[in-house]
């Protein structure tokens, strides 16, 4: 494989993982996540965790948008 005088990276690496640290913000994150079970109906039209957020997103929106406006 002949390598081009631009690229920076190397075919192989050696690191060193003794000198590695804890992910200070793995807990955090852990928090923030939410997983939820979708119903097997609900599931089959939805092809990716994108596609959910996508839709609930859009749901959201709608929802404050016209907040108010059906309520007597």
């Amino acid at each position: 494989m002949k390598m081009d005088e631009n690229d920076e990276l190397l075919s192989e690496y050696d690191l060193d993982y003794s000198k590695s640290k804890p992910n200070r913000f793995a807990e955090k994150y852990q928090q923030m996540q939410r997983t939820v079970v979708l119903d097997s109906d609900i599931a089959e039209n939805f092809p990716s965790a994108e596609s959910v957020n996508e839709a609930l997103r859009f749901l959201v929106r709608v929802t404050q948008e016209n907040k108010g406006r059906f309520q007597k």
